[in-house]
This record gives C-alpha cells, sequence and structure tokens, in this order.
C-alpha cells in the first residue's frame, strides 16, 4: 500500500466513512455508475448453488437414507456427520479463500474454484447417494463439505473484486434473498423423502446447474495482468494468517457477527422443547406453531431483506443498520422470558424476522467495506464465515448449558438478549464505517 493510501485510510479511521467512500475497494464508485445487474442475478442465485444441494441432502434426505441403511446407528451417524462438517468446514473456508486470492488463470481468480468446487460437490452428492458405508459416506461427505466451502469462499469474495462501495449493499442484499429463497429446494428434497437417493441426483443437479449459470452472469475476466506474489514465508503468512495490520474494526465485525448468530442459535436451537415443555402446548399445536413461525420469517425474512440494502446504498450507512437489527433481535427474544405464554414468542418470531432481514441484506456489505487487506479478501471472508460456523456450534452448546444448569429453558432467553446486545454494542464501536 502506499503512503497516499495509508494517509487516507488513516484519516478515514479518525473521522469515520459512509459506505461510498470505502477504501479497500478495487472498483471505484465513478469506475461503476451503473448498477451490475447480470453480477447481481449472479449472485442472488449463488446460495442454489452451494447451499441448497449440501444443505437439503445433509440435513433432510442424508437422515432419511440412514434411517433405511442403518436405523440403530443413524443417530451417531447424523452427530459424526455434523462434527466433520463443522471442522471441515472451519479449515476450507479459510483454505479455499486464501488460494483463491493466489489464483492468476484467464478465467480469473474466483471462477476456477466455484467451477471445479461445484463439479466436485455435485459429483460427490451423487457417489454418496450409492453408498451403503456409515464410514464410506462420512469420508465423502468431508470432500462434500470442503467443495461446498470452497465455493462459498471464493463466490463472496467475488464481491470485493468486482463491485463499487455504492452498489455493495444491495449485491448483499440480492445475496440474502438467495438464502431466503433456497427453502424452495428444500421444498422439493421434502418431496423425496420416500427416495432420498433420487432427491440426492436432483439436488446434485440443482448446485451443478446452477453454478453453470451462476459463472457465465458473473463473467469474471482473465487476472493474469494481475501481479503474482513471490513464493516466501512472508507471502504464506501474509495470505493464511489472522488478519492483525489494521484490522481493528474486522475483529469488531467478525465478534459482532459471533454475537448475533451465537444468541440466534441459542433460542432456535431447543425450540420445540420450548413449545412443548416452557409453554407447555400439545403436540398438534406445536407443529402448526412453528409451521406459522416459518411463514412469519420467510415473509418478513423476504421484504426486509429486499428493502434494506437498497436503502442502506441510499443513506450511505451500514453499520447503523447492522447494529440496530442486532439490538432489536436481542430485545425480540426477551419476550419468551416475561411469560410462558405463546403470545410472547409470536413477538419475538415478528421482532427476530424483521432484524434477520435487515441484518441479511447489510451485513455483508459491512463485512466488505472492513476487510483489513483487498488482497487477502477471500482468506479474511473466510475467517468471518468460520465465526459464523463456530458460533452456531457455541450456541447450541451454550443453550443446553444453560437448560441443564442455569434455570432451564425461561433462562435461554435473557441471556441470547444479553449476547445480542454484546454484538450490537461491539458493531457501533466500528469506526471506519458509518
Amino acid at each position: 500500500m502506499n503512503k497516499n493510501s495509508t494517509d487516507k485510510d488513516t484519516a478515514s479511521e479518525n473521522r469515520g466513512v459512509s459506505v461510498g467512500e470505502v477504501t479497500n475497494a478495487n472498483v471505484t464508485n465513478e469506475q461503476q455508475p451503473k448498477f451490475p445487474k447480470l453480477f447481481g442475478l449472479a449472485m442472488f442465485i449463488g446460495p442454489f448453488v452451494w447451499l441448497a444441494p449440501a444443505g437439503n441432502v445433509r440435513n433432510t434426505l442424508l437422515p432419511q437414507y440412514f434411517s433405511q441403511i442403518d436405523p440403530s446407528g443413524k443417530v451417531a451417524a447424523i452427530a459424526i456427520l455434523a462434527s466433520v462438517t463443522s471442522i471441515v468446514a472451519a479449515v476450507s473456508n479459510i483454505l479455499f479463500g486464501a488460494l483463491s486470492d493466489l489464483t492468476r488463470s484467464k478465467f480469473g481468480k474466483r471462477k476456477p474454484w466455484i467451477l471445479f468446487g461445484t463439479l466436485i460437490e455435485s459429483g460427490m452428492i451423487c457417489l454418496v447417494a450409492n453408498l451403503t458405508n456409515m464410514l464410506a459416506i462420512v469420508i465423502c461427505w468431508g470432500i462434500v463439505a470442503a467443495a461446498e466451502n470452497a465455493v462459498a469462499a471464493a463466490m463472496v469474495a467475488q464481491e470485493a473484486d468486482r463491485i463499487a462501495p455504492k452498489w455493495r449493499g444491495t449485491i448483499s442484499t440480492l445475496y440474502g434473498l438467495g438464502y431466503t429463497a433456497i427453502q424452495v429446494v428444500a421444498m422439493i428434497a421434502a418431496g423425496f423423502l420416500s427416495n432420498p437417493k433420487l432427491g440426492m441426483y436432483v439436488m446434485a443437479g440443482i448446485g451443478f446447474g446452477m453454478g453453470i449459470i451462476h459463472v457465465l452472469l458473473a463473467k469474471e475476466p482473465s487476472n493474469l495482468d494481475e501481479p503474482r506474489d513471490k513464493f516466501s514465508w512472508s507471502t504464506i503468512w501474509t495470505h493464511f494468517s489472522l488478519p492483525t495490520s489494521g484490522s481493528r474494526d474486522y475483529w469488531l465485525a467478525v465478534l459482532g457477527k459471533l454475537a448475533m448468530v451465537m444468541g440466534g442459535t441459542i433460542t432456535n436451537a431447543y425450540m420445540l422443547f420450548v413449545l412443548t415443555d416452557y409453554m407447555k402446548l400439545s403436540q398438534g399445536t406445536t407443529s402448526k406453531t412453528l409451521a406459522t413461525f416459518a411463514s412469519i420469517q420467510l415473509v418478513l425474512g423476504l421484504v426486509f431483506t429486499a428493502i434494506s440494502g437498497p436503502i442502506a446504498d441510499k443513506m450511505g450507512r451500514l453499520k447503523l443498520p447492522v447494529a440496530l437489527s442486532t439490538a432489536v433481535l436481542g430485545i425480540g427474544q426477551f419476550f419468551p422470558f416475561i411469560a410462558p405464554h405463546v403470545w410472547t414468542l409470536y413477538a419475538m418470531t415478528i421482532m427476530t424476522a424483521i432484524a434477520n432481514g435487515v441484518y441479511n441484506a447489510v451485513d455483508g456489505a459491512l463485512n466488505l467495506a472492513v476487510l483489513p487487506n483487498k488482497e487477502t479478501a477471500g482468506k479474511d471472508m473466510g475467517f468471518i464465515n468460520l465465526a459464523n460456523t463456530l458460533s452456531q456450534i457455541a450456541g447450541t452448546v451454550v443453550a443446553g448449558l444453560i437448560v441443564t444448569y442455569l434455570g432451564g429453558y425461561r433462562a435461554i432467553f435473557p441471556c441470547a438478549f444479553a449476547i445480542s446486545l454484546l454484538g450490537a454494542i461491539l458493531i457501533m464501536f466500528i469506526k471506519k464505517v458509518r
């Protein structure tokens, strides 16, 4: 980084910058005066490429397949599969993000990883559909998880490479809408419970087809003209280590995300038992209530995701909507602590659906704005994704400890409230972005 750039970063940190002034962008607002519609569409279908096929096979079709091939061992197999997936995701997000940063090819730096990752993910899902040995399935699924996260890491990093700051909120919104829209694929997967093997083929086909469409729409150009880093220990350290220099705001964003996701996970991890054991609802009422909650979350999530990104772009603010949505999430989570009445859960669901919609639309743009080094965007986004994964695991563990040792299901809600508010406070301490 040259001296002028360093001085600009220092001045920005002292006074705070808006989304339109983010200094780590490869593309300036002047260089991209019009919204990149095709790239926006490519990012909308992004979650259909990696998350929709692998997630629905992992969460819906594989458990059903396990129950068919080994009913007595299905519970242990699912637990082992979840552990392997989490470990592989933690490593591969950072590894493949860093490798894509270093890639130079006529196809660009991200496209090869998206294409090869999609091909391997789809192919391994088809292979898993033809295996009957639990150990072999778990091993092969580790490869699926690595490929899945290679695609995710490279895909998200494209925004840092190719999108001007003023459009990042809208692009983040479209990606967030894709996250919500993949519930359509979940419905498709549920239709194959009687034939999970065929369902896995269908999921693999969806992922592969969407992967091809994504790279065609994204149109990543050659990057052979980009400078190549010489192999050295310094290069390895830069591209594979934790960000340190100029990374204060980056780590505040990471910790804020960890707290936000962890708070949400704490309340969701035992929602079924909250309804039956804390709210004392019957099984039939519980089923209908969960379905209603899902509908509320889908509708409000789509609406608030759709409007929040463009509004953030227009206002030139990213930190404030992310912090406010995290705080609203926490406030909503406090309601069920008031009384064991189902209306408190409806209040929580409405508030958290709105909060998640705003958060999903803008958080991605905030993460891009605080990246400490645009040359290591893939690796640094990998650490952010790692925080997301670890917070879900930690949230589930913490929820279990709270229920067991700290007062039962009712104690979940004030703990989630406190953790979420901590996340909002951490985000508000970010200086470089308004």
